[in-house]
């Protein structure tokens, strides 16, 4: 985005991370820390920066568990990150948007996140549910000014992947996912899974009945 001439504000919790991003980079960009968990946080960053062009929603956090081995406090933890972040920000951000009739939304899901899945029960749901937020905001403002996207990628290099020990079909290098985000944000439609062979996998697990589905999966 950067090198297309886009000017940037970066966001996370650590500063110095995303200042070394931004020096990295071949274009303008600014740093802006906050942590998706506190929204008058989130508000206020969103008030200091004022009218954008749009926003990429990224931040997740994860740990691989089920419920034979059941994590209370990393699974709460990723409820508040992965669909409490993401709905603090759209409750940040999206109001300005339509306000405006302008702007940009994208937000991220998962293959794993349409079907349940063993070993991944809390980050599963956490995922499903930012994807049905997504799939809800484009049913209101699809006919809008304001556009909203669904990416949902699989393995992705990266150091939440690095938890897993099992083999992981289609992994991706960032670069790469990075550059399937970029075209899909410029040619546009609502949403967009990859790879695309391994996502068909999950899409299509869709339309098996459960006794199949199970049978299969778990």
């Amino acid at each position: 985005m950067s090198g297309a001439g886009v000017e940037l504000i970066l966001s996370s919790r650590s500063e110095d991370k995303l200042q070394e991003v931004a020096d990295s980079l071949p274009g303008h960009a600014i740093v802006k820390p906050v942590d998706v968990t506190d929204y008058d946080a989130l508000k206020k960053v969103a008030d200091d920066i004022g009218d954008i062009d749009g926003v990429v929603q990224l931040a997740a956090v994860y740990w691989p568990f089920g419920a034979k081995a059941w994590e209370p406090e990393h699974a709460n933890l990723m409820t508040d990150v992965n669909i409490g972040g993401a709905m603090r920000l759209v409750s940040a951000v999206i109001p300005r948007f339509v306000e405006r009739n302008k702007g940009h939304f994208v937000m991220t899901g998962s293959l794993s996140g349409y079907r349940g899945l063993p070993g991944s029960a809390a980050y599963v749901s956490t995922k499903s549910a930012v994807m049905s937020l997504a799939e809800s905001l484009y049913a209101d403002l699809h006919k809008t000014g304001v556009e909203v996207q669904l990416l949902s990628p699989g393995f992705i290099e990266t150091r939440l992947t690095d938890k897993n020990d099992f083999k992981m079909p289609f992994k991706m290098q960032p670069e790469e996912a990075a550059q399937v985000y970029f075209d899909h944000m410029s040619k546009g439609g609502f949403q967009k899974a990859f790879p695309r062979m391994f996502s068909w996998v999950f899409r299509g697990s869709q339309f098996l009945p459960d006794w199949l589905y199970y049978r299969i999966f778990a």
